[in-house]
């Protein structure tokens, strides 16, 4: 077996190593505002979704979070219990919930959204060596 090349490995790992920094600052910052990281994620899904004009339902949060529906149920209840979230029964069918955020919800998640720009920004500068060696150009 054939080593990889020694600058795909050092672009490899910086990038993952800026991954793991990301994720800790952004745990660190998001808990400053007042969420725990799952929270957050859930928030994050939600205000996406609002965003271009969907709701969201318990089902789909299962595939966006890559959580257990058990987990998305239990990380929902304590969310509405905080009063950051709030389900809501689907029009067109009794048996699907949606999950909308409530006014602390999005006050909480703007705050940590506004504090992680700059983790972002450096993720961003950290991935841009690995997408330019493989010829992959973002778009816009």
């Amino acid at each position: 077996m054939v080593s990889p090349p020694g600058d795909e490995v050092r672009r490899a790992a910086e990038f993952r190593f800026a991954l793991r920094r990301f994720s800790a600052a952004s745990d660190r910052l998001v808990r400053a505002s007042g969420l725990t990281p799952r929270r957050y994620l859930l928030l994050l899904a939600l205000e996406s979704a609002a965003a271009r004009g969907h709701r969201v339902a318990i089902g789909d949060l299962v595939g966006l979070l890559l959580l257990a529906q058990s987990t998305v149920t239990g990380l929902i209840d304590r969310a509405e219990h905080a009063g950051l979230v709030a389900r809501t029964q689907a029009a067109h069918d009794a048996r699907v919930v949606n999950v909308d955020a409530t006014a602390e919800g999005r006050r909480r998640f703007t705050a940590a959204f506004a504090a992680l720009q700059g983790e972002r920004s450096a993720l961003a500068l950290a991935l841009a060596p690995l997408l330019d060696a493989n010829g992959v150009r973002p778009q816009a």
